[in-house]
């Protein structure tokens, strides 16, 4: 499959197999196409039923008994999120290896959660990784680990209500985060793979992301933390490219590309189950982890 010169969205048929010459994953890590979007991978019946089993479980708000006046968080997180519980408000003390600790066994727990959570349904999380490894070249996809073999949490669901929005970002463990305590932090390329369980108040494909042509640098990141980005995205002519999907559609893009994500709008939370991807050309192995 030949990549054009535009900044777009590749939407491979799921029954595609690439070759060494047109390998989708180096083309992303490259940043010479905006994403990869696999239409109706996850079944959209089962990811209705995905948000029914949240509420049952009690891990989401019942927005049948929900106070209208009563205010709730603008995000909730169902599994582990290694950025949170390393050095974000989730962590437990100052000291890293307090830190790494905490979150290795928390994703424990979020492993044993995932064994039960699905039952009667199919495993969004194994769809997910079956995605990644159809886009794979010579590569293993595999949970992240580190090197005594303790894994990171799979995947997380990530629920966001009414206001909740992303500002012009990165996310990379080595560049933004800084967290060289942890083996993923090996990898040069780090990309965000999703699939989109429910959307807000849009009908059809609904905004998720958009993704500018333009990968981390220090010049850039001095836009970015004194909130002139857009400005310098004007001024330099930045293309931007946006995903839209639909409940069951698999996603994935360059999260060391500058990207933004709009406010959810309405009652109905957007809801994704959500992983970060550590690539390079010259590993053998592709670790996935939220």
């Amino acid at each position: 499959m030949a990549f054009s010169e535009s900044w777009s969205v590749l939407e491979p048929d799921l029954e595609t197999v690439f070759s060494h010459e047109s390998d989708p994953l180096q083309a992303l890590a490259d940043a010479r196409i905006a994403g990869i979007a696999l239409r109706g991978a996850y079944s959209p019946e089962q990811c209705s039923g995905l948000m029914r089993r949240f509420v049952e479980r009690g891990l989401l708000h019942d927005p049948e008994r929900l106070n209208p006046a009563e205010k709730v968080q603008s995000r909730i997180d169902i599994g582990s999120s290694l950025v949170n519980r390393a050095r974000g408000g989730l962590a437990v003390s100052d000291d890293p290896a307090e830190n790494r600790e905490a979150f290795l066994e928390h994703s424990a727990e979020t492993h044993q959660l995932f064994s039960h959570l699905f039952d009667g349904l199919d495993n969004p999380v194994d769809t997910l990784y079956d995605c990644l490894s159809s886009l794979a070249v010579d590569k293993e996809v595999k949970v992240a680990r580190e090197p005594d073999g303790r894994l990171y949490g799979p995947a997380i669901f990530r629920v966001h209500y009414e206001g909740h929005a992303y500002a012009p970002h990165i996310n990379h463990v080595a560049i933004d985060d800084k967290l060289f305590q942890f083996d993923v932090s090996r990898f040069t390329h780090q990309f965000a793979g999703l699939i989109c369980i429910q959307n807000s108040v849009y009908e059809g494909d609904s905004p998720h992301a958009v993704i500018d042509r333009c990968v981390w640098s220090p010049e850039v990141q001095e836009h970015l933390s004194n909130g002139t980005y857009h400005e310098y995205a004007a001024q330099n002519k930045i293309e931007q490219q946006q995903i839209e999907v639909q409940p069951g559609d698999f996603y994935l893009f360059n999260s060391g590309c500058i990207h933004q994500v709009a406010a959810v709008e309405g009652d109905i939370p957007r809801t994704v189950l959500a992983t970060f991807i550590g690539y390079s050309e010259d590993d053998d192995e592709i670790f996935v982890w939220a």
